[in-house]
Order: C-alpha cells, then sequence, then structure tokens
C-alpha cells in the first residue's frame, strides 16, 4: 500500500484497535501470571511467536535471511527486547495493571533522549515540554505507591527498566543495519533471541509452573499469535503506511485502556494520583511525537 499523508478512517480505526490490544495484553499477562512464572511464560510466548512470525514472513515472501552482516546488531537487538519483557512481565507479577501501564509508557522520554544524542533527532521546545510532563507523570507513579499503599516499589522499578530497554530496542531498529532489514525482520529478530535467553533466565525466578490451567495455555498461544504476530505487526505496518509521529501519537491511549481494564477486570483501585500521572505521561506522548512545523 502506498504511503499516505494523513490518518483516515481506516488507520484510525486500527491504530484505536491496536492500542486497546496492547493494553489488554497486559491484563492477559496478569491473568498467566498465576499460572505460569512470568519469564519462563515470557520466554515460551518468545519460543511459539518464532514460528507465528516465520510463517507470516514466508507468506508474504519474504522468508527469513540471516546474514553475518547483521548478527551483531540482531543479538543485541534480541536480547534487549529479553530484558525489555522480562522486566514488564515480572512488573506485572508485582504491581498492579495500571501502575505499570503508566510507568512503562514513559518510555517516548527515554528513546527522544537517545534519539537526541544518537540519532541526530532534535529536541524542540515542544517536545522539551513533551519530555518533563511524561517525566514528571512517571515519576509520580513511581513516587505515590508508597502513600497511597498500592503496588510495589519494586514492581515499579521493574517497569520502568522495561521503559528504558524498550526505547532501546527503537532506538536499535532506527541505526542502519537494522533499519535496512525493515520491521518483519526486527521482530523475528527479537523473538529469535529473546527465546533462549528467557528461558535460560527463568529458573531463576522461582518454579517454573504455579497453578496452571487450560485457560494459561490459551492465553499462551493468544499472546504468541494475536499480539505479537498480530498486533507488533499490524503496528509496525501502521508506521509504515501512515505519519509515523501521527500513528506513535495514539500511544497515550494504552495507559488509558490498561486502567481502565485493571479497574474493570481486577477491581483496581484508579487514584487521583496514579490518574494524575497518566494524564501527564499521554499530554508528554503526544507532544513528543508531535510533527514538526515546516
Amino acid at each position: 500500500m502506498n504511503r499516505k499523508d494523513r490518518l483516515d478512517a481506516f488507520g484510525g480505526a486500527m491504530v484505536v484497535g491496536v492500542m486497546l490490544l496492547l493494553a489488554f495484553n497486559q491484563i492477559i499477562v496478569k491473568v498467566v501470571n498465576a499460572g505460569l512464572q512470568p519469564v519462563f511464560f515470557a520466554g515460551l510466548r518468545s519460543l511459539l511467536a518464532i514460528f507465528f512470525v516465520w510463517a507470516w514472513l514466508v507468506w508474504r515472501k519474504r522468508p527469513p535471511r540471516l546474514t553475518r552482516a547483521t548478527l551483531p546488531t540482531g543479538l543485541l537487538m534480541g536480547a534487549v527486547f529479553a530484558l525489555e519483557f522480562l522486566c514488564l512481565f515480572v512488573a506485572l507479577d508485582l504491581t498492579t495493571v495500571g501502575r505499570t501501564s503508566v510507568i512503562f509508557y514513559s518510555m517516548p522520554v527515554w528513546f527522544a533522549l537517545m534519539a537526541h544524542f544518537g540519532l541526530g533527532d532534535r529536541i524542540t521546545p515542544i517536545r522539551a515540554a513533551g519530555l518533563l510532563l511524561a517525566f514528571a507523570g512517571a515519576a509520580w507513579a513511581i513516587l505515590s505507591g508508597p502513600t497511597t499503599g498500592q503496588g510495589s516499589l519494586t514492581g515499579d522499578l521493574f517497569a520502568l527498566t522495561g521503559a528504558f530497554c524498550w526505547a532501546g530496542t527503537a532506538y536499535i531498529a532506527r541505526r542502519p543495519v537494522m533499519r535496512a532489514e525493515g520491521p518483519e525482520m526486527q521482530l523475528f529478530w527479537m523473538v529469535l533471541v529473546s527465546a533462549p535467553l528467557l528461558l535460560l533466565a527463568a529458573p531463576f525466578f522461582g518454579p517454573l509452573i504455579r497453578d496452571l490451567q487450560p485457560i494459561h495455555l490459551f492465553w499462551l498461544v493468544f499472546q504468541a499469535s494475536i499480539v505479537v504476530a498480530g498486533g507488533f505487526v499490524s503496528w509496525l505496518w501502521l508506521m509504515s503506511v501512515y505519519p509515523a509521529s501521527t500513528v506513535a501519537s495514539f500511544s497515550f491511549l494504552t495507559p488509558i485502556f490498561a486502567l481502565t481494564l485493571g479497574a474493570l477486570i481486577f477491581g483496581e483501585t484508579v487514584t487521583w494520583a496514579i490518574l494524575g500521572a497518566a494524564v501527564l505521561v499521554a499530554a508528554g506522548i503526544v507532544l513528543i511525537n508531535r510533527p514538526a512545523r515546516g
């Protein structure tokens, strides 16, 4: 499909759907953590996703090509991706969905800083304001935990580390070697490398099996197929067809959706502090991804 200079009705509906799927993804992780140890769960998800992403690439007549030139960068990208989801899955095991999502989606702050110093993507005054808002929101979410009696400082710090790693994978994807590979091959590298790393790390985080039920296996396959091979590829497709800054600005919806779903499904309390933090992070995301004026 040819690139478009604005988001049409189809693109808008699709990007909102993907944001809702990514928010629901955190609900799924919270549920499956009751049956599988989080790091083991993350490793199994990546292992299954290898086959789904491979099938997608073959169907697109772009079978995976692992070349020596991309090996070092691909291994690095996969390792950072593994740490990202290790942190996210453990965070969701220790703290609430709402708090995890608000902190994890501070990622644009850290990516904008990396891009400023490493990619020549300069921080404008508007983007600087967005950085300050999103940073303040993430800090407020973490600092409000002890005062409200909710969540876990350890879980919050895992979510923050996951946000750093997410920014790291985005940064590596923008570097020349991986950029030339294209988004689908980048995803293949990430799941291919992260699967063995997570499965090797899993025994250090406790027993691999908790109270495993059939529903947990269903959501595991759903994660690998619909969320990773479906949701991530859809997101990458949207970024390739529509203006990237416009699509990325819709990321603010995910923590809002996650807060709502966490309250509805798990009965999580949405305090004024966490709601205010979410608003600051959302506003920051919008400003950071605001397209520069000609």
